[in-house]
């Protein structure tokens, strides 16, 4: 019978707890504004990893602050493997999250949606 919480699913949120600390270390926010880590999948052989990441307030492009992350992940790689139990560390690649944006979105629309129907005269 499968635990509840898989060795993957902790391998995943260690590192999404230690990347936060580190990229708050590493990424002033008066600089590259607030980066958050939304979510981290991991590959089934713990190889792969690929970090969600999220920014406000930023100065920086998401293009610009993606590409500058990724090229940062081979020192988030070496810091994590001193931290990491693991027989190896996984390789590191950081996306953009964009579920934010497209909550916000879909939130404007029923908004002028359900504003457009209050205000219809008819009733």
């Amino acid at each position: 019978m499968p635990k509840e919480f898989g060795r993957n699913q902790r391998v995943a949120q260690f590192i999404k707890e230690e990347l936060s600390v580190l990229i708050q270390r590493d990424f002033p926010l008066n600089v590259h504004g607030m980066i958050t880590v939304v979510k981290v999948d991991l590959s089934p052989d713990l190889k792969n990893a690929t970090i969600y990441i999220t920014a406000f307030n930023q100065n920086v492009t998401t293009d610009e602050l993606v590409a500058t992350m990724n090229d940062q992940a081979g020192h988030f790689r070496h810091e994590l493997s001193q931290m990491l139990t693991t027989r190896g560390v996984p390789s590191i690649r950081f996306k953009y999250d964009e579920s934010i944006e497209r909550a916000q979105r879909l939130t404007d629309i029923i908004n002028s949606v359900s504003k457009t129907t209050s205000e219809d005269p008819d009733e």
